[in-house]
């Protein structure tokens, strides 16, 4: 496989915390071990395994939020953006839709005033959001619709991979759906490649292309869909997998 074919490579990542203060003398605290995947370029990876077991640490290193104690992450595209859990805390309440997804683009510099609006409107429309929306703020919202803006806000500067941290989880069943039919379609149309971290096995596989699951911060099975939903070899993937049924 050739670079051009991949958006993201973790090599042998080992990372963690430190416990306690910024004077602390404690020990790290190890969260990620000898973790190692690709992301391919246009396909959906999901990310599963239980609470606690390293997704979100593993997303803040892709993001270079956390520096790996070993191993490498290489960016074969501008660094992802991020779509988040909750989009309520994620989205400055204090601003408009508006300003809310004109701000990356006035941060970038590129974009005259007309135009920034201009591609808000456009992007708005993308997400399947009313014009009226531009002039709301996050807590006028629903829940799925603060979700379409915290993606529109993650695709305004038009990058090549997202990284999803359990987008739907916070939805009902009926939003859920029409967040990842947008997601697909979103994935599609920007030629778009995602991380797709969840605990719901039944979402990953409705959306993904292939699946690692991590178990206490490794990575103890990875595989195309069909491979870990029907023929799992590892017995904490079987153990998850009855657990959804």
């Amino acid at each position: 496989m050739t670079n051009s074919d991949l958006v993201l490579s973790v090599s042998h990542v080992t990372s963690g915390y430190s416990e306690g203060g910024f004077l602390s003398k404690r020990a790290r605290r190890e969260i990620l071990h000898d973790v190692t995947f690709d992301v391919h370029h246009g396909e959906i990876l999901g990310l599963v395994g239980e609470s606690g077991t390293g997704k979100t640490t593993l997303a803040r290193t892709i993001l270079g939020m956390v520096k790996p104690d070993a191993g490498t992450v290489t960016h074969y595209t501008k660094r992802p953006q991020m779509i988040f859990q909750d989009p309520y805390s994620s989205l400055n309440p204090a601003y408009t839709v508006a300003w809310i997804l004109e701000e990356p683009l006035r941060i970038f510099g590129k974009y005259d005033a007309p135009e920034r609006k201009r591609r808000v409107a456009d992007m708005l429309a993308r997400v399947e959001l009313p014009e009226e929306c531009l002039r709301a703020k996050p807590e006028e919202l629903s829940g799925g619709q603060r979700q379409r803006v915290s993606i529109a806000t993650a695709l305004i500067q038009r990058p090549r991979f997202l990284i999803a941290d359990e987008p739907v989880s916070a939805l009902d069943v009926t939003i859920q759906a029409q967040i990842l039919k947008l997601l697909k379609e979103l994935r599609d149309e920007f030629d778009l490649s995602y991380l797709f971290i969840s605990h719901d096995l039944n979402v990953v596989y409705q959306l993904c292309d292939r699946v690692l699951v991590m178990k206490s911060g490794a990575v103890v099975e990875q595989g195309t869909v069909d491979d870990i939903f029907d023929h799992p070899k590892n017995e904490y993937t079987k153990q998850l997998l009855a657990a959804a049924e």
